[in-house]
């Protein structure tokens, strides 16, 4: 931790903002809090929204030291962040008020406003989560040499999540252009810093960080200039992050939802009130003569007036419209020609992933590989071995082991225009990024009202058959199926998978492609050495068939091909479908199979109970019902968590045999 170098520049450097000015957007960031509390009370805006009533002086006094080309990141309090980095008041009212002329089209809501045209890329209603998002950004703007930096706010109670820890070692680690603005509150919700943390200093932090640490007076505008100024000149040299602790107090509670005591020290508030940053500042001006009586009148009718008509203008604005909210689920995925015939050359299921990401790296300079032990190892699974040789470290990017944090590093790559593909070694591993896979990389683009783009692929080794025990060998494909906005695909031979992924990388929608492990040990199929893609949403008919329909997943699909081929001695014909992507599931061909044979077998090797396999079958029942002529036949592993001992793992796995059983069980 360290002090500031030299005390605030006497002559202020021409490219600041005037001081008058300065002023005036403190005043209208005050306004425009003040009278979204009113109208909260007076229950125009409804659920809750959070205040940044003095802290004016950290917005206004960062945006006046960045670029506008600079990147921000916000949190669930940024009015302030906003309105400082000229985002639209009328815009900003219309979202607080559910109209469809705001910012997310009343889809999004105070916490989550945005506006990439102006480089903002969101405010987060998870504390701490939009900091890894914030390397991300700082990282795209690091390979493309556009000397932008990324300015991310969060409070001193945010600084206990792990997120934040991730980020700022992920920042110092990649040297990338962040600066991390914490703005020390004294209270989370009502929690002081005691209740938080060892330590009262959080700045004392950033030399465990590998980066510099810089108390400010938050309530200093000027001070606050010098210190984002400093820290945003390092990082554009190449110098890297900067934490800096901006001591300010909330004026306001934590929401402007009245149901909460305030639970505050009495004497904590005492001493905070006195120190408000904009009276302080306009004392300054006067001072200086830049401020009189006159000019202080004139600047408040002005900022009154036009927070007056940004409210009176959303107010008459079109209410949120049902019509956005499917659309601004997905992104429009891509058509491609019928991909070329597989000639006499065989690749095994790994070595197509390799040749996919080779040839979507060449093709794009804006594709880049994220994981661990991806570059000189190649991965645990050899998937990424000799790209980093071709590509390079800048492109096939090892990570520290942090999954939340470079899985939140892609989704604000793919936020600013690259194509990360990010490597978690396991689907098991998903839950420790959770939070940036079900609240981040599904959700952003709906709560941005369907705007972004988030080209993200999420690689992922499931299910079991390695003997590596009940950590590293679940099948989690229902449950990514089950959130909204994420795309699930699961390809079950090398042809597709090469296919498939080149698809997910180029679409513009986060996709988790599972790999599972059973396929790795596959015979070599002929592969077609160019490039090609498979349109995502269309399932194969692997085998034709005209007395029973299976369904299957991933790694079951050789075993019903296997059931197949054994049956027709025995006069039983077997149709094999493969969905190969399950959102969006292609229900239509299921629905022609189904029309063909009457009965249907669902395979996974999932757990049956709540497994994908029951979304298939409900469909078939709902849509297909009077198509049956015996009721559908779910296969799956039994509920219990992936055994260790070989043979217990064997047997839990789904298989022939109990695929032969299920399709004999339908006559």
């Amino acid at each position: 931790m360290s002090q500031p170098d030299a005390p605030p520049l006497a002559v202020r450097p021409p490219e600041r903002p005037p001081l008058l000015e300065q002023y005036r957007r403190m005043l209208l960031i005050r306004s425009f809090e003040e009278r979204a509390a009113e109208l909260f009370e007076q229950g125009v805006i409804f659920g809750t929204a959070h205040s940044c009533v003095g802290q004016e002086a950290i917005a206004v006094g960062a945006a006046g030291a960045m670029r506008e080309t600079d990147y921000l990141v916000g949190h669930h309090r940024s009015h302030g962040h906003l309105i400082a980095a000229g985002a639209d008041m009328h815009r900003m009212m219309a979202e607080m008020f559910g109209k469809r002329t705001g910012y997310c089209k009343g889809l999004g809501g105070s916490m989550h406003i945005a506006d990439l045209s102006l480089d903002i890329l969101g405010c987060n209603g998870i504390v701490g989560a939009g900091l890894p998002h914030a390397c991300g950004a700082a990282l795209t703007a690091t390979l493309r040499g556009t000397g932008q930096a990324t300015v991310a706010y969060f409070g001193d109670g945010a600084a206990g999540q792990g997120a934040a820890h991730e980020a700022m070692n992920l920042a110092a680690t990649w040297k990338l252009p962040v600066v991390f603005i914490c703005e020390n509150n004294q209270f989370a919700l009502s929690a002081d810093w005691r209740t938080q943390r060892a330590v009262e200093d959080l700045a004392e932090r950033a030399v465990g960080y590998g980066m510099p640490g810089e108390i400010v007076d938050g309530n200093d505008l000027l001070a606050v200039e010098d210190a984002v100024a400093r820290a945003l000149d390092l990082a554009r040299a190449g110098g890297g992050p900067t934490f800096l602790e901006m001591k300010t107090f909330r004026r306001m509670q934590h929401s402007m939802r009245a149901n909460l005591p305030d639970v505050r020290d009495v004497e904590v508030v005492d001493e905070w009130e006195p120190k408000d940053p904009l009276p302080r500042f306009a004392a300054h001006l006067r001072s200086v003569g830049e401020l009189d009586d006159e000019r202080a009148a004139s600047i408040e009718r002005d900022v009154a007036a036009e927070v007056e008509a940004a409210i009176k203008t959303a107010l008459a604005d079109e209410d949120a419209s049902a019509d956005d909210l499917i659309p601004a689920v997905f992104g429009s995925h891509r058509r491609y020609p019928a991909a070329p015939e597989p000639a006499g050359r065989e690749l095994g299921f790994v070595a197509a992933i390799r040749e996919a990401l080779d040839l979507e790296l060449e093709a794009d300079p804006d594709v880049i590989v994220i994981g661990e032990d991806i570059g000189r190892v190649g991965g645990l699974f050899r998937a990424t071995e000799d790209l980093y040789e071709k590509y390079g470290a800048a492109r096939i990017r090892d990570t520290p082991l942090t999954e939340s944090g470079f899985v939140g590093c892609g989704i604000g790559a793919a936020l600013t225009g690259l194509r990360p593909v990010v490597e978690l070694q396991f689907s098991d591993f998903a839950g420790v990024a959770f939070d940036q896979i079900l609240n981040q990389a599904a959700k952003l683009r709906f709560m941005m009202g369907g705007t972004p783009k988030v080209p993200l692929v999420l690689r992922m080794v499931s299910g079991g058959g390695l003997r590596l025990g009940a950590q590293h060998s679940q099948s989690l494909e229902a449950l990514f199926a089950h959130i909204p906005g994420l795309v699930v695909v699961m390809p079950s031979n090398p042809f597709d998978a090469k296919g498939l992924l080149a698809a997910a990388i180029q679409d513009d929608n986060p996709v988790i492609f599972l790999e599972q492990k059973l396929l790795f040990f596959g015979e070599p199929v002929p592969v077609p050495e160019e490039r090609y893609a498979i349109e995502l949403g269309k399932a194969r008919v692997v085998r034709a068939g005209t007395d029973v329909t299976v369904v299957a997943l991933g790694a079951t699909i050789p075993h019903a091909l296997r059931v197949a081929r054994d049956l027709e001695p025995e006069g039983i014909s077997v149709e094999v479908v493969d969905p190969r992507t399950l959102v969006p599931l292609d229900t239509d061909t299921i629905a022609a199979s189904v029309a063909k044979t009457h009965r249907v077998v669902v395979a996974h090797e999932a757990v049956q109970f709540g497994g994908f396999g029951a979304e298939i079958a409900a469909h078939i029942a709902e849509h297909s019902f009077w198509e049956l002529d015996a009721p559908v036949v779910r296969v799956g592993a039994p509920s219990h968590p992936m055994p260790y001992q070989k043979d217990l793992e064997l047997a839990t796995l789904p298989g022939p045999v109990e695929l032969t059983a299920a399709v004999r069980s339908l006559g």
